[in-house]
């Protein structure tokens, strides 16, 4: 079968060209048909950009107020921690210990029982203290009996010199008209010597008892007064076998061990009174510009979180910054200095009635706002410290004890003289 050619258009397959697409205008131009998604494009640019500057004039106000209301009254800082006294517990006598009463974590009161020392060799210097007292109490009396004594010798002594005297008178005259011997006479002259010898003799040793005794008494005598203070010295030292809770508080860091020798001096362990904590908070040195004394200040730590908020005041300022008081202080005077912002420690003063409720440890991390509105206040301290901040009254051992034993082993020995105060 013959093939027939299909007759083609010479524009079927061609494309179509702008005029074909669009129509012309009269003049014989072509335009594009109206399209709506680019007026509707442009309308929403324009919104977006509306609505993001009303953000940023909304966000720029809402951080004005802010300013102006709020941020330039307070200044924030996390560097900031709990401050407390830790109190060492130290022997202060030698010896090994024995016992242990607390432990790490336990509350005492003070004057609670902590640690016993071996107490053997300090009963032993106590029992020959109180002999020793009991010895220089009759040595004393003895030294005023003796007085006594050689007053009465003194008196003796005289009388035998006046006798001597006479009977030389006597042996001299007798020479005279020769009624006596020569011998006779020269034995009445070496008694009259003799008898002013040992009369003198008996005046230098009454001087000599009356100056060991002079303007003293048995109980005054410095004799028995030092007798009677290492009486005291040894009981104390037994008393301080005996190591107590220099303060109420919580025992930390205990080191010792039973059977442990210990050295007056060395840590044993430590008390810490929580109720006595403060805050160090380390601002920069740009910040505190308006920081004084006396502000109020807010605080949280990160063990409770924001459930709690800590009131106080701000105590003082510290008198360097954390480099100056370093152990290695920062050398500047080289080549490479770079400036860094130091910061200075601002002590804050906590509400004890937080601390009731909520108690803060050692060392703990705390966030701390301080209100600078107030600013009549002065930035560093003017009035001395007058008073005592922190004592203890635990090492101030009650001596009824030792003083009733004293007045016991005078009177045992003092016999019945007449030389009481």
């Amino acid at each position: 079968m013959a093939e027939h050619d299909t007759p083609t258009d010479p524009d079927r397959n061609a494309p179509p060209s702008s005029s074909d697409d669009y129509p012309a205008d009269t003049e014989g131009h072509t335009e594009p048909p109206a399209n709506g998604n680019s007026n509707d494009n442009g309308g929403k640019r324009k919104r977006l950009l509306l609505i993001l500057a009303l953000v940023v004039v909304i966000a720029g106000a809402g951080y004005l107020a802010y300013w102006l209301l709020w941020g330039r009254f307070h200044i924030t800082t996390e560097d900031a921690y709990v401050g407390g006294n830790v109190v060492s517990v130290s022997p202060q006598v030698n010896g090994t210990v024995v016992s242990i009463h607390a432990e790490d974590t336990d509350r005492v009161a003070a004057g609670d029982l902590l640690v016993t020392l071996d107490d053997t060799d300090a009963r032993v210097a106590l029992e020959q203290a109180k002999a020793n007292l009991a010895q220089t109490v009759r040595e004393v009396r003895r030294l005023f009996d003796q007085a006594d004594q050689l007053e009465a010798t003194v008196t003796l002594r005289k009388a035998s010199l006046e006798q001597a005297r006479r009977d030389y008178q006597r042996a001299r005259e007798l020479k005279q008209v020769r009624g006596i011997s020569t011998q006779d006479f020269q034995h009445a002259e070496t008694e009259l010597e003799t008898a002013r010898a040992s009369y003198q003799e008996a005046r230098h040793q009454l001087a000599a008892s009356r100056a060991a005794v002079a303007g003293t008494t048995l109980d005054d005598h410095p004799q028995v007064l030092r007798a009677e203070a290492d009486l005291r010295q040894a009981w104390l030292r037994l008393q301080r076998t005996r190591i107590l809770a220099p303060t109420d508080g919580y025992v930390a860091q205990r080191g010792v061990q039973v059977g442990q020798e210990v050295q007056p001096g060395g840590k044993l362990m430590a008390v810490v009174p929580l109720d006595q904590v403060w805050v160090d908070a380390n601002y920069k040195e740009t910040e505190l510009t308006h920081v004084r004394i006396g502000q109020p200040v807010e605080l949280t730590a990160d063990l409770y979180g924001d459930d709690h908020v800590y009131h106080g005041k701000v105590a003082g300022l510290a008198a360097g910054t954390g480099n100056a008081f370093a152990l290695l202080p920062a050398q500047n005077a080289t080549g490479n200095w770079i400036k860094v912002v130091q910061r200075v420690p601002v002590r804050i003063r906590l509400d004890g009635d937080d601390l009731r409720d909520f108690p803060l440890r050692v060392g703990l991390s705390m966030e701390v706002t301080v209100e600078t509105r107030d600013r009549d206040g002065r930035t560093l301290a003017e009035a001395p410290v007058s008073g005592v901040r922190f004592e203890t009254g635990v090492y101030r051992r009650d001596q009824s004890e030792v003083e009733a034993m004293i007045a016991e082993i005078v009177a045992a020995n003092r016999g019945g003289d007449d030389h009481a105060s």
